[in-house]
């Protein structure tokens, strides 16, 4: 990670947008480099629940022992395998347990289980810091903000200044974690990355502040839009009084 753009973007993300949270990042890794590891939660656990340590300040680490989730651990590529029924589980639920009614067949579930990629990270590590704890040896993959509408407006306008596709942010429907995590690696994996809007899992929702969605985007995406922040609309009267209010 270069230092002077880490310190640039810090600079006119203060000019910009206020007080407004730094972004929190992830890359993958044979190694946590130092990072704590995470420890595996006894129970049911949300990942997004946990990342709330890092948007706080404190790097962590996680690898295929440290996700309590079985969503968590297919999204971010430790494993390929669902609980048994999980179809049932996503919908309308069986004898043997409640759904969740997120999907309205169990045969939509299987069908779109069909479109998920695996990431293939099962011996690797995950690691997430926040933008401001980013070193010289890191090289992040993704970006993810947790923002208001506001923040998420300026962001989202920014992400399409220099683009003529006007898809080129979008939603793919999934678990909040795949929201930050898979959909957006995938992306980076592409020649022309997209950004992912994200969290409007209810499971996660209880995770997040309310009035606050996730913004991901691929680094080398971000780069492009930290370099194009002093010439887009950020410098414009219009913007002035959106970020007046986030400082309020």
């Amino acid at each position: 990670m270069e230092i002077a753009l880490k310190e640039y973007f810090i600079t006119l993300w203060h000019k910009y947008f206020a007080e407004a949270p730094l972004p929190i990042t992830f890359y993958y890794a044979d190694h946590p480099s130092g990072v704590r590891l995470a420890v595996r939660p006894k129970g049911r656990s949300c990942l997004i629940c946990e990342l709330a340590k890092v948007r706080n300040g404190s790097s962590v680490a996680f690898n295929a022992g440290s996700i309590a989730c079985g969503g968590a651990s297919r999204y971010l590529g430790f494993t390929d395998k669902l609980r048994p029924g999980f179809e049932y589980f996503l919908s309308c639920g069986n004898e043997q347990m409640e759904g969740e009614r997120y999907i309205r067949t169990p045969e939509m579930v299987k069908e779109l289980l069909k479109h998920q990629a695996h990431l293939g990270m099962e011996n690797k590590y995950i690691i997430f810091k926040r933008w401001d704890m980013l070193t010289e040896s890191d090289n992040p993959d993704v970006v993810i903000f947790f923002a208001t509408p506001d923040v998420l407006s300026g962001l989202y306008t920014l992400a399409n200044f220099d683009q003529t596709d006007p898809n080129t942010t979008i939603t793919p429907f999934g678990a909040g974690c795949s929201s930050i995590v898979r959909h957006p690696y995938l992306e980076s994996l592409s020649p022309n990355p997209k950004a992912i809007i994200g969290m409007f899992d209810p499971s996660a929702r209880p995770c997040v502040p309310a009035n606050t969605l996730s913004f991901a985007v691929p680094m080398k995406r971000f780069t492009l839009m930290i370099e194009q922040m002093e010439e887009s609309f950020l410098i414009t009267e219009t913007w002035t009084a959106v970020k007046n209010r986030i400082h309020k």
